[in-house]
């Protein structure tokens, strides 16, 4: 057994001085939130990161996405196409939006949104869709533009799997009307808490800063219904520290991957994802996929009696889960459902160290 806890992540953390000397200041100017020096900084710097036009930081993800569907102004009762297989974050933000989620079955290939079923789920309430990057997994985004402009409709991604990703040598965060990130401290880039909304229309940023921030405009001018969404400077702080790294932090993600890779790939019974080509990949997870879900379960299990921590990421799919009841049980999302039983995501971090590494081979193979 492993002494010291393994989770499926560990928080990348800047040095203790490093991040000291960087909020040394609010105790000078005792600046801590309200859009400050260090948000506004943050935003330039993941710009130029990211290579996007525009963004708008936020308290969190979910927030982030919110807030985005919020801002394009759908009519109450519309429907967004999006995908099951994701965490429940996606689909509550659509539902807390007075919209209605309509469930797209996954590729086997990737797990992302199947873009082939998309154009059958369309109709006349249907205003946008929303489909997520999964585990880095690019979607199909050449497919999903066409349909979009085919059938006039908006296209938000999370993108929250895919901070700093490219494809086919553009920005991931650059595709559709809005992509939407999570810098939560489980990801790659992390804010402590926080994410953000990249988006191409610049009259979004005003939208979008009335949502994060009362609508308020001034001391006297409140111009828009809003809600308290803005990142603080403490998080701020954090981002532009983690910034730094950023680039080391996922060369040592990929080393770490490329460990998993030798060992598993060795194991007849299991499949290690494939990693397309064209993706500049961030290695913020690392997802293995069983015969069965029996098997799945007793990989999980014996890991956990050894102080590991895997997780079943996702499971049970967002459509199955408790709080829908049985509303969606009928809608045909086989290969979700499948992939959601069989599905588990190591432990990958940056400075998880090769025998650790070893360990988790090792009793996935004393199963398997």
């Amino acid at each position: 057994m492993i002494e010291k806890p393994v989770y499926v992540t560990r928080s990348s953390l800047p040095a203790y001085e490093e991040y000291i000397e960087m909020i040394r200041p609010m105790w000078e100017n005792h600046r801590l939130t309200n859009m400050g020096e260090y948000h506004q900084r943050l935003e330039e710097k993941l710009k130029d990161f990211l290579q996007i036009s525009n963004i708008s930081l936020m308290v969190n993800g979910h927030t982030a996405l919110e807030m985005a569907i919020q801002a394009m102004d759908f009519p109450k009762g519309s429907e967004i196409i999006t995908t099951p297989f994701t965490f429940i974050s996606t689909t509550h933000a659509i539902i807390r939006n007075g919209m209605v989620p309509v469930f797209c079955d996954i590729k086997l290939s990737d797990f992302t949104i199947d873009e082939n079923k998309i154009e059958n789920l369309i109709t006349d309430k249907t205003v946008a869709i929303l489909p997520v990057h999964v585990y880095g997994n690019v979607c199909n985004y050449t497919r999903i533009d066409e349909i979009s402009k085919k059938y006039n409709l908006k296209v938000l991604y999370d993108a929250a799997h895919t901070f700093g990703e490219r494809i086919d040598d553009s920005s991931v965060e650059s595709l559709g009307d809005v992509s939407v990130l999570s810098f939560h401290a489980t990801k790659v880039f992390n804010t402590i808490e926080g994410g953000a909304v990249c988006f191409k229309d610049e009259k979004l940023y005003q939208k979008l800063y009335n949502l994060k921030n009362f609508g308020i405009r001034s001391e006297e001018i409140v111009e828009a219904v809003g809600a308290n969404g803005k990142m603080n400077e403490f998080c701020a702080a954090m981002g532009i520290c983690n910034l730094r790294h950023i680039r080391n932090e996922i060369k040592k993600r990929e080393n770490n991957t490329l460990y998993y890779d030798a060992r598993l790939s060795l194991i007849s019974d299991i499949t290690v994802r494939k990693r397309d080509p064209r993706i500049d990949y961030n290695y913020g997870y690392y997802p293995v996929l069983f015969v069965s879900e029996d098997q799945r379960n007793r990989v999980y299990e014996k890991l956990k009696e050894n102080n590991i921590y895997a997780r079943k990421y996702f499971y049970p799919i967002t459509s199955d889960q408790k709080c829908f009841l049985e509303e969606y049980k009928d809608v045909k999302l086989e290969n979700a459902r499948d992939i959601s039983k069989r599905i588990l995501t190591l432990p990958l971090y940056s400075d998880l160290e090769e025998c650790e590494i070893e360990k988790v081979c090792n009793y996935i193979k004393l199963v398997c």
